[in-house]
């Protein structure tokens, strides 16, 4: 399975629109084109094919996190306790 297939897989999963995924790359300061995104959903054999890098999908997954549950307390912050007065 490709990187192309997981991301393919993902999006349908997760019914995600190409700028709901440009969005999402963007919560990990990762700027791509709704254009460049098109090309990983085409078929192998289409002159505009491009492959999906690791790098990409990484920062994809990273993203989907932060979008799914939101980002990541500060150091310190987990545990606190918020005293009432």
């Amino acid at each position: 399975m490709t990187n192309n297939d997981i991301l393919k897989k993902l999006r349908v999963a997760l019914k995600l629109r190409d700028d709901e995924i440009v969005k999402i790359l963007e919560l990990v300061d990762f700027r791509i084109s709704k254009s460049e995104l098109g090309a990983f959903f085409r078929k192998e054999d289409h002159p505009k094919y491009m492959e999906c890098g690791d790098q990409i999908l990484r920062n994809f997954l990273n993203g989907l996190v932060i979008h799914l549950r939101g980002p990541m307390p500060a150091k310190g912050e987990k545990g606190k306790l918020k005293k009432e007065d």
